[in-house]
């Protein structure tokens, strides 16, 4: 069996895949800064998009969705906010990757998911 940790980066390798063959590009994987996480940072087009992955199984407290409460969006805007720190502006949005179990056809893209 899988642990936790290698489940939540087969998550994130199927979110990439996902994200990819829809034409965005890998910036960045795993931006940390002592704010928060980001999990993966994509161009597309013009516009950086910051993704969070979230993988809950069926029957868990809460779901995938429900479990981005406003104290993780305010990390991940935060996070966001460092890593643009210096850097052209650009337009930008946050986007989530929602998944029930690890397969691609489990996987539902929320764009522009919430506003800094």
């Amino acid at each position: 069996m899988a642990s936790a940790r290698e489940t939540g980066l087969e998550a994130e390798h199927l979110a990439l895949a996902h994200l990819q063959r829809h034409g965005l590009v890998l910036e960045r994987r795993n931006f940390r800064c002592r704010m928060g996480e980001i999990d993966l940072i994509m161009r597309d087009g013009e516009t950086l998009v910051f993704v969070e992955v979230r993988l809950r199984a069926r029957g868990s407290y809460a779901s995938a969705a429900e479990s981005i409460d406003a104290r993780k969006r305010h990390r991940i805007v935060t996070a966001a906010r460092v890593y643009l720190s210096g850097r052209a502006e650009r337009p930008c949005r946050f986007d989530c990757i929602l998944l029930d179990r690890v397969a691609p056809d489990a996987v539902t893209w929320i764009k522009s998911a919430f506003d800094a």
